[in-house]
């Protein structure tokens, strides 16, 4: 028996591969699989069988599985979806699958595909070795078919008979494009309309088909041709790709009752590759009735303008205003002012006619604009209702006399020199004359030789007041009135006199006035006579706000009367009762004693209250206001000395000990008797302000606790 022991070690050794420890042969326990391991590493030693101890070093060899076709090819991304344009070429590129095979791509034939189309010829084809579809067919037309079905081959062995096949599905489709025009459904539309139909209001929809989807079937519609192109417009409709028909225009039954219009189609979106197959568009024809409408009033003009002067007379016509009913039965207008319009009734019409009168008279300084609404209403169906803006302008004449500005009171100075300008005045006219205002000033005929002061006319339309010579004294004459004639341009001419007031007053050598009266005191440094009374009322009521708020602090810093700190307990208090005091010490009310309406009921006594209620009696007869005091106080003695109810006022009082005759003990002893008690009354101080004081007087001191 031979002493050599074979070993093997490595890979799958003793599980996939054992060796005979007698003639080194190795033998596989297990199928192979090339695909999940391709080869082994193994060690192989020869040994002493009894010792194990090695005859020889390990050698190590590969064992290498040798592939078989064992393996189908598989389509790992499929099944797969494509997409081609309708009406491709022939060879247009469509899509490429891939298949793959496990089995050994160097090692024969096992692992070399080949593709076929076992379904979905003729229209596409596939290249074999590397798996590219092709349209095979020319112009597929997506209207007709728009998806396929195509079955895809891999076999390997290079496609010879033997040879392992996998498949795969291919779903092609035909995307769209434009190679259809839009197609009226209809030549011929018919529609209809009301002629007081809105403006922008649709009548009517016409629809182009195309079988294109998407982009390449949205349409436009144009209206081509027709006696309506400017009265109705055509719009798409978004959505459902109609054409809309709208009213344009305002329509008119009794100037033209149809229309006839010609609409085209044409597709937005154009594939240059299809022009030569035709136009992309159509056109069809619409036929349009306008019908009857009863329709209100219409004015010959959609606004007026009126001008009447302020002075004209009552009842005279202002202007007019028109109106007809536009229907064929033509029905009578009546017309009116809507008096929303005019609250004062100024103005009247002729509701026939239409004519415009003047109810009250006018005045242009008032209001010069008087806007108006102008109702015109059929007489057969007062529904149809127009209403019309009227616009009366009030033109100007001369009824106002100028006058000053405003109210001028001139000074003039002792020193004053001769032609010095004493005061330049203005004057305003409510009257507005088209070429402006011009002004004419003079004096007073009997004025006119004034000796003291002339007029000088202005190129502004202003007048100044010169002196005529100096040396004015106070003293001699502090005032000077002069009246003023003011006249304007119109026809007839307006005038009217006004007062100039000129003081004299003292000045500086430099002209500021120093002495005249208070206003000429305060004229210069720009304060009136109001302003400064105005001041001085502003003073005194800070003043007086000042003191009483200084007033209110002193009050309220005053400190108390009692301290807080007094021990009262055992003490004498002194107490201090408003209206104290016998009853026969009280002094008479002044106010009553000179109120004899007060008299005449019973006045009850106020300190001493009477055990017995009774009714109040009714007390002697009324005294005359002009009573004197004795009388009054005679007549309340005499009602006191008969009063039985009353205790006569020195009667004999009874005075008694407490605590005497009474259950209740003495007061003065709560205290004392209770001197070595434990009570606690320190909780009345905290029943707030109003037991403070009866907290102190039951409380224990600091001194107290001490002793």
């Amino acid at each position: 028996i031979s002493k050599i022991k074979y070993i093997l070690s490595g890979d799958g050794a003793g599980t996939i591969f054992v060796i005979n420890d007698k003639t080194g042969d190795i033998h596989a326990m297990k199928r192979l699989d090339r695909e999940e391991k391709a080869e082994y590493t193994l060690t192989a030693q020869a040994v002493d069988r009894d010792t194990n101890q090695p005859l020889e070093p390990p050698s190590e060899f590969i064992i290498k599985v040798q592939d078989i076709n064992d393996n189908a090819p598989e389509f790992v991304d499929g099944p797969y979806h494509a997409t081609v344009p309708e009406m491709s070429v022939v060879g247009t590129f469509v899509t490429k699958v891939t298949a793959t095979d496990a089995d050994d791509p160097v090692y024969g034939n096992s692992a070399k595909l080949v593709y076929s189309i076992l379904e979905g010829q003729p229209y596409f084809s596939i290249e074999p070795h590397t798996a590219i579809i092709k349209t095979a067919l020319p112009n597929m037309d997506r209207e007709a078919k728009e998806e396929y079905f195509v079955v895809i081959q891999a076999k390997d062995m290079g496609g010879h008979m033997g040879g392992l096949s996998g498949t795969t599905t291919v779903t092609i489709t035909l995307t769209d494009v434009n190679d259809n025009p839009p197609k009226f459904a209809q030549s011929l539309y018919h529609f209809s309309v009301m002629e007081d139909v809105a403006l922008g209001e649709p009548i009517g929809r016409v629809k182009a088909n195309d079988l294109d989807i998407g982009e390449n079937a949205k349409s436009s519609y144009d209206i081509i041709e027709g006696d309506g192109m400017d009265i109705f417009e055509i719009t798409t409709d978004a959505q459902t790709q109609d054409g809309i028909i709208r009213v344009r225009k305002p329509l008119d039954f009794e100037t033209k009752k149809s229309y006839t219009l010609k609409v085209e189609a044409a597709n937005v979106h154009v594939d240059p590759r299809f022009i030569s197959g035709g136009p992309f568009k159509d056109t069809a024809t619409v036929k349009i009735v306008v019908e009857d409408a009863d329709e209100p009033p219409v004015f010959s003009s959609p606004t007026y303008l009126l001008e009447v002067h302020e002075n004209a007379a009552i009842n005279s016509v202002i202007g007019q205003v028109t109106a007809h009913d536009p229907d064929v039965s033509s029905s009578p207008i009546r017309f009116s002012i809507d008096r929303h319009t005019d609250l004062e009734r100024q103005f009247n019409i002729n509701a026939e006619d239409g004519k415009i009168t003047l109810a009250t008279p006018l005045d242009r300084e008032t209001n010069m604009w008087h806007n108006i609404t102008i109702v015109a209403t059929e007489t057969r169906n007062h529904s149809q209702v127009s209403r019309v803006p009227v616009a009366i302008k009030v033109l100007d004449v001369n009824d106002n006399a100028p006058e000053f500005a405003s109210e001028h009171e001139a000074f003039l100075c002792e020193n004053g020199k001769p032609g010095q300008v004493i005061q330049i005045v203005s004057a305003v006219d409510k009257d507005d004359p088209k070429n402006g205002h011009y002004f004419l000033y003079s004096l007073l005929p009997e004025m006119v030789n004034n000796p003291n002061f002339t007029i000088k006319k202005n190129e502004d339309n202003t007048l100044s007041i010169l002196a005529k010579h100096s040396g004015f004294s106070r003293q001699k004459q502090e005032v000077y009135l002069l009246p003023i004639i003011i006249s304007d341009s119109g026809n007839p001419p307006m005038s009217s006199t006004s007062t100039l007031t000129i003081r004299v007053c003292g000045c500086s050598s430099d002209g500021i006035v120093q002495s005249c009266n208070v206003e000429a005191y305060v004229l210069p440094i720009g304060l009136s006579m109001g302003a400064l009374i105005a001041i001085l009322a502003c003073i005194i009521l800070l003043l007086v706000i000042v003191v009483l708020f200084v007033t209110l602090r002193r009050h309220k810093n005053e400190p108390l009367i009692i301290k807080d700190d007094e021990d009262v307990r055992e003490n004498i208090i002194r107490y201090d009762d408003e209206g104290g005091g016998e009853e026969d010490t009280e002094a008479f009310d002044i106010a009553t004693l000179q109120n004899p309406d007060g008299i005449n009921g019973f006045l009850p006594r106020k300190d001493i209250k009477p055990d017995l209620q009774f009714m109040p009696r009714q007390g002697l007869a009324p005294v005359p206001n002009g009573v004197d005091v004795d009388e009054f106080i005679n007549v309340r003695l005499h009602e006191a000395d008969n009063d039985p109810t009353a205790p006569p006022y020195d009667s004999i009082q009874i005075y008694g000990y407490e605590g005497r005759g009474s259950v209740a003990g003495s007061l003065s002893s709560l205290e004392s008797s209770t001197s070595d008690s434990d009570q606690n009354f320190d909780y009345l101080s905290e029943w707030g302000p109003r037991f403070k004081r009866l907290g102190e007087l039951y409380s224990v001191g600091e001194s107290d606790k001490e002793t």
